[in-house]
């Protein structure tokens, strides 16, 4: 029990509904599109429905995604997916016109599911990046709790959170420069590396968290003036 009052166990978790609940805008979008042209009735049992589902779904890919980062080189893999989707989560643009509407509860609960299934890469990566910040006996009572927690305020605060990042986008590169801070946290931490990083230094782990945040943060502003330009 004394491990529980342990800061980075509440780091852990705080991380975990933190990054999950911030990816997650372009997921309550998908359902809010999805069942648009449903009865009102069913666009909540349609939008309840879809987003436990994903849940679960997320569920199971992070538990994966957790066992496959203690393989050497694969949180190398990982952290180099979490900087690209940091870059993106700043430089990206509308893409609310490719998802489709359904007439029906069943097809929107589909249409959920595979776009959920697609988008929950991010949220994968960066949950089990997140649980990595507390002891390994602790990570996944974390993660399942961190998902559990966040799902009513995934259904219910989704949309908030999406206005109030466009009201105040510097929420954004603050999402954004934590993923570049999991990431080089990731790149120290791979089984390949580790050792031969900390004979070359006390502190590895921080020049390359804050690498990680100047390149999330750098490439993104660039990308997002370049995109502003091409309007």
């Amino acid at each position: 029990m004394t491990a529980l009052s342990t800061p980075s166990v509440w780091t852990a978790l705080g991380l975990i509904m933190f990054t999950n609940i911030l990816l997650s805008g372009d997921n309550a979008v998908v359902i809010a599109m999805a069942s648009r042209n449903l009865a009102p009735h069913h666009q909540k049992r349609a939008i309840f429905w879809g987003s436990a589902a994903a849940i679960i779904m997320r569920i199971l890919l992070t538990i994966v995604a957790v066992q496959l980062l203690s393989l050497p080189y694969l949180k190398i893999i990982g952290g180099i997916l979490l900087i690209y989707i940091g870059v993106q989560l700043m430089a990206e643009g509308d893409d609310d016109e490719s998802i489709e509407s359904s007439s029906s509860i069943f097809q929107a609960i589909k249409t959920i599911l595979i776009a959920d299934l697609v988008m929950s890469l991010d949220n994968v990566v960066a949950v089990a990046a997140a649980a990595e910040k507390a002891p390994e006996e602790f990570r996944m009572p974390l993660i399942l709790l961190g998902l559990a927690m966040s799902i009513p305020l995934i259904i219910f605060a989704s949309t908030l959170l999406l206005k109030v990042m466009e009201r105040y986008p510097i929420i954004i590169t603050i999402g954004a420069a934590l993923l570049g801070y999991l990431a080089g946290e990731m790149f120290v931490t791979d089984p390949a590396v580790t050792d031969t990083l900390h004979s070359l230094m006390d502190h590895p782990n921080i020049p390359f968290q804050i690498l990680g945040i100047l390149l999330v943060v750098g490439i993104g502003a660039l990308l997002k003036k370049k995109h502003a330009k091409s309007e």
